[in-house]
């Protein structure tokens, strides 16, 4: 009975840290996309301030390059965690799964413990 307890609160530690996984990529996620909308504003201003809006154009401006490049960059780096997302979704769902169907089996064999327990051990776990 301990191990099975044991590995009931294995399985919910792992769905949990599953859970924060997931939920730290997915605020990283966000803060990428904040900072590309960020640049990308800059990037526009930038433009405006100085009449280019051709990034081929021999005066365009080197801080609109700059930010830029590293819009692109988040935007690459969003692309990666988001296939990251996916797969540690698809982990905190299985080890979901599994602590379901541990839980199952820990119910089971409680409600067989009781079922076969003695009628007056039954009694003293009703008064508890």
């Amino acid at each position: 009975m301990k191990s099975r307890e044991g590995a009931l609160r294995l399985k919910r530690f792992q769905v949990e840290e599953k859970r924060r996984q997931v939920a730290q990529i997915e605020a990283m996620i966000a803060e990428f996309e904040r900072m590309a909308r960020e640049l990308n504003d800059q990037v526009l201003a930038e433009q405006e301030r100085s009449g280019i809006h051709d990034a081929g154009h021999f005066a365009y401006p080197t801080f609109a390059k700059a930010a830029s490049q590293r819009r692109d960059n988040l935007a690459a780096s969003e692309r990666a965690l988001r296939e990251q997302l996916a797969a540690a979704q698809a982990g905190r769902e299985e080890a979901e799964a599994e602590l379901a169907k541990v839980e199952a089996i820990a119910e089971r064999d409680q409600a067989a413990t009781e079922k076969h327990a003695h009628p007056m051990q039954r009694a003293a776990a009703v008064q508890a």
